[in-house]
């Protein structure tokens, strides 16, 4: 094959965040964007000479393109063996499904997970290890660093890649296959869970309304729910892929899937509804008048995971990200199994799954997932659902009170400040930073100060240190307000402010979040100076 060698120079802002580079989609349509960032990450993995790659994204708005671009650079950089999902869709944690059970080198997967997408929108990259798993930081400090220094890139003279087809084809010794991209994560799906049951319970006449927001998990959701689970047809709403999401936010949160909210809170609503993200990684699941926050989804999962074939023998460990409710920690402590507490990003989970120490995690971030990939999964946890629902013929809300009514409900809320301009975001967060040593015994609103602290994380298992990871404010009386800037924006900066407060078993667990946590939040914005530092009166989003 004939191969070029490209001049270039460094181009500014090309730092991974939490989950890969992302960007408006303009940026990565600028000449040679998207060049420099895939030769910046072959170069910080050392190369893929021989390599095994799975390639995938969740069809947004230069999908396909992008692809067929990576394709001819890691042609030119000597990989030998390409694994393409068919049309260039490969939900991420079917990504991770597949890197691990072809024992490829790693994989890219093109998304900006939960982002708008379009020729307006947004686009992103991210590179996977063996494990399936998200490159780990050393792996993006090292893409960084190339990214500043790079000065040409190669690429490969191909034929043109029909990703329409599921073939495999050869380029000069170089193995392009394109795969089905639910087969093999559909059969993982039935080695976890009792798709008998979940279909016994279908046919009882359960309805569930799943909504794939026009997102990666469309196919996926259809394959499994409605063909091999004999959910009725059209329990999968929006489910075609498309490259603008339909015009849809892929964030399934209730001020983005609010149709969904709406139809559970109306006297017809079906048993069940849920919802998944723009590249699939990401859940919601809501009962007939009750949606179930994140943090209390993962705590029930894990509660009830026993009662699905693939974790019968119980749970090793559970981790939850530092800014998720305490709810877990009170699930593993009755469960006598360990608790981590690590920073947000997923990639912090694969260390403790690699070594065993955990079996299930989660995030506020309507994100969990468990040994069976290194990605959070959002599918994965409606079908875990299904099958505790299949067994215990219990509503959703009579699950979820049980589990208030034997632990204890911990009151939780995200309040979102949204493309904040970044330097006020960036003082509101330094200038809290600095009176942290002092703010116990202070007051804000009504409450006082019990302690104040910035989040930082070594690993259990290589022992690495990350530090900056979020500050926390604790509050007497057991209340909680956690602040960090979000990652996964692509313009401005995302404050996000976490808010808790635990009633025990035997109190209240009738209030409204926002009711129940209306002096925590009075507090929160006080002791921040949210509306000083950023305009803002209200949030942007409320989860």
């Amino acid at each position: 094959m004939n191969i070029e060698t490209v001049s270039t120079k460094p181009i500014a802002g090309q730092k991974p965040g939490t989950s890969g580079l992302r960007k408006k989609t303009a940026a990565f349509l600028e000449p040679g964007y998207l060049e420099n960032y895939i030769a910046a990450i072959i170069e910080g993995i050392g190369g893929v000479e021989g390599a095994t790659m799975v390639i995938g994204g969740d069809g947004r708005f230069g999908n396909r393109q992008a692809i067929k671009t990576l394709v001819r650079m890691l042609a030119a950089a000597g990989a030998k063996h390409l694994i393409i999902g068919q049309n260039g869709l490969l939900s991420t944690p079917a990504a991770s499904c597949v890197i691990r059970k072809r024992q490829a080198t790693g994989g890219f997967i093109f998304s900006a997970s939960h982002n708008p997408g379009g020729e307006h929108g947004d686009f992103g990259l991210k590179y996977n290890l063996a494990n399936g798993g998200p490159a780990p930081e050393n792996v993006t400090s090292a893409i960084y660093k190339a990214t500043q220094t790079l000065s040409s890139y190669k690429i490969a003279d191909l034929d043109e890649i029909d990703l329409s087809k599921v073939a495999t084809v050869e380029h000069d010794g170089l193995v392009i296959e394109v795969i089905d991209p639910v087969t093999d994560y559909a059969a993982l799906m039935e080695e976890l869970f009792d798709f008998d049951a979940i279909s016994g319970l279908f046919a009882s006449g359960f309805r569930l309304a799943y909504d794939a927001m026009h997102a990666a998990t469309g196919p996926y959701a259809k394959a499994i729910l409605e063909g091999r689970l004999g959910a009725a047809v059209g329990t999968v709403r929006n489910g075609e892929p498309l490259p603008d999401f339909g015009g849809l936010h892929p964030d399934p949160n209730p001020v983005h899937a609010k149709a969904l909210f709406d139809l559970m809170a109306a006297p017809e609503a079906p048993d069940m509804g849920a919802a998944s993200d723009g590249d699939g990684d990401r859940n919601l699941v809501l009962g007939p008048g009750l949606p179930v926050s994140p943090s209390d989804s993962i705590a029930v999962l894990a509660a009830n995971a026993h009662l699905a074939p693939g974790y019968k023998r119980g749970l090793a460990g559970v981790a939850r990200s530092m800014p998720t409710s305490r709810a877990l920690d009170r699930v593993a402590e009755e469960l006598g199994i360990s608790l981590y507490e690590t920073p947000t990003g997923w990639k912090f989970f694969g260390n403790l799954l690699d070594a065993g120490k955990i079996t299930m995690c989660g995030e506020e971030s309507a994100g969990a997932g468990s040994d069976h990939v290194r990605e959070k999964d959002g599918l994965w946890a409606v079908l875990l659902w299904l099958n505790i629902l299949a067994v215990r013929r219990q509503s959703i809300p009579e699950i979820v009170r049980e589990h208030w009514a034997r632990f204890g409900r911990n009151y939780y809320t995200r309040h979102d400040y949204e493309a904040i301009e970044t330097e006020r975001a960036e003082t509101l967060m330094s200038e809290l930073t600095a009176r942290l040593g002092s703010l116990k015994g202070e007051t804000a609103g009504s409450l006082t100060i019990e302690g104040a602290d910035e989040f930082a994380y070594h690993d259990p298992i290589d022992g690495s240190l990350a530090e900056h990871q979020g500050l926390r404010i604790l509050f007497e009386g057991g209340g909680r307000a956690v602040f960090r800037l979000s990652g996964t924006g692509t313009e401005g900066a995302t404050l996000r402010v976490y808010l808790e407060r635990f009633e025990p078993a035997g109190g209240d667990h009738t209030q409204e979040p926002q009711q129940a946590l209306a002096e925590i939040i009075t507090a929160a914005g006080e002791v921040a100076g949210i509306e000083k530092h950023t305009g803002r009166t209200e949030p942007d989003v409320i989860t």
